[in-house]
């Protein structure tokens, strides 16, 4: 089995149809959205954890390049400087995964790294930018 986290860009001529869809059936493929957002007009954005033989993924990351879809490895992750962090909670009212959040009563914020989908919406968020994005070491297909 193989698993990747994927970022794919929808032209907006394409957001409407089921093409994840297709990736289950048509690629035997399993899929899991940790994040989607549709810009009215313009384009769809999904973060997407993909899980298949290699063979399948292969075939799957291709179909979606032929229906237009930009597909981009999530090759990055987002990473918290715990020595800047005021815990503030700030990004935690930002944060669509869970993976930031609040410890109560001690007002402490937790970051669980395994449930971040890379979306980027903790960065802006932070007052004194404890939270940054890093390449990862990992090896991807496109």
């Amino acid at each position: 089995m193989y698993s990747n986290i994927l970022i794919l860009r929808f032209p907006h001529t394409e957001v409407q149809k089921p093409i994840v869809c297709n990736l289950a059936k048509d690629y035997d493929l399993t899929f899991n959205i940790l994040n989607a957002t549709i810009l009215p007009q313009k384009e769809g954005i999904m973060v997407l954890e993909l899980s298949g033989t290699k063979k399948n993924y292969r075939q799957g990351v291709q179909y979606l390049k032929d229906k237009g879809v930009h597909v981009q490895n999530a090759g990055q992750e987002v990473m918290r400087i715990k020595k800047k962090c005021t815990h503030c909670g700030a990004c935690t009212a930002v944060c669509p995964t869970g993976a930031l959040s609040i410890q109560r009563p001690e007002m402490y914020v937790n970051y669980d790294q395994k449930k971040c989908s890379v979306c980027e919406l903790c960065l802006p968020a932070c007052p004194p930018r404890a939270m940054e994005v890093r390449p990862t070491n990992k090896t991807f297909f496109e």
